[in-house]
């Protein structure tokens, strides 16, 4: 068990905050943030560039060092170290609250095994902002970051996906969202209710709201620019209860039946695998395996 006295005198060693910056406008630093930034002994950065150049806008001139995926094995202890030892030092991320898809969150497990106070510093954050602006339901919601990149992982957590009571929330790249569109339609249906949100606090922010279909036949006009955060439907609680009528069923009786209410081999397919959670390959492999 650790209790944590954030602000006990008796503290012996430094505190890690964990400081929100803007995610696009500046104007969304606060002034706790900035007077943090100015106190503390060292700030740990994801990119050491881009908040030295936030640094200089609000004329802080605490010393940086690097802490990222690629060093965190080597700057985690070091910075636990320097913790320990009294000083106090501000983490941050490129842009938003840090530990969230990042590895503060290693950080943040270290600092908590050192009896080291972790301290929030709240500021912008892109998922929550997104989700509020959407127009989904908020009072139920799952972050699921940044989908897999791999088909099988893919299908695999979007299968989770369709049986979520609550609404989802996560990132895309540009270079992806269309990619990982397309499996959400197939996996879960092109007819749920999305919000993709790009450039939040920015002078081009943009929320699309549509459907899967909707909202991937206006990327094929309007081509992936930015970041997004993608806020989907929930499953219902009819998807729910579909999901179990066929759990008896071979694949081949699963696509018989949908063939018999007068569906074409390939659309039988293509439904049996979105209720399955399956590729339509992958479906296919069974059936021949069946054969």
């Amino acid at each position: 068990m650790n209790i944590q006295k954030s602000y006990s005198e008796a503290q012996p060693t430094g505190r890690l905050y964990l400081v929100g910056t803007p995610i696009g406008n500046l104007e969304d630093m606060t002034y706790r943030a900035v007077r943090i930034l100015r106190e503390v002994k060292w700030i740990a950065a994801e990119d050491t560039r881009q908040t030295r150049k936030l640094l200089s806008h609000f004329e802080i001139s605490t010393r940086l060092v690097a802490y990222h995926e690629h060093n965190k094995q080597a700057s985690g202890p070091e910075l636990i170290r320097l913790l320990t030892s009294g000083a106090d030092i501000a983490l941050v991320s490129d842009a938003g609250l840090p530990a969230i898809c990042d590895p503060g969150v290693d950080l943040v497990r270290l600092a908590i095994e050192a009896d080291v106070p972790v301290i929030p510093i709240p500021g912008a954050n892109a998922a929550l902002s997104a989700l509020i602006i959407s127009g989904l339901p908020t009072d139920r919601f799952t972050f699921v970051g940044f989908p897999p990149r791999e088909a099988k992982p893919m299908q695999q957590e979007l299968a989770g996906w369709k049986r979520e009571s609550g609404t989802i929330v996560g990132y895309e790249s540009p270079h992806r969202i269309v990619k990982s569109l397309k499996r959400m339609a197939e996996t879960l249906g092109e007819d749920r209710e999305l919000c993709l949100v790009r450039e939040l606090t920015k002078r081009y922010e943009e929320a699309i709201r549509g459907t899967i279909r909707e909202c991937l036949e206006y990327l094929e006009e309007n081509p992936p620019q930015g970041e997004y955060c993608f806020i989907l439907q929930a499953g219902s609680s009819e998807e729910e209860q579909a999901d179990t009528w066929w759990s008896g069923l071979t694949p081949q009786a699963h696509v018989d039946k949908y063939e018999a209410e007068g569906h074409e081999r390939k659309e039988a397919i293509k439904l049996a695998a979105q209720d399955r959670g399956l590729p339509k390959r992958e479906l296919y492999n069974e059936l021949h395996r069946e054969r």
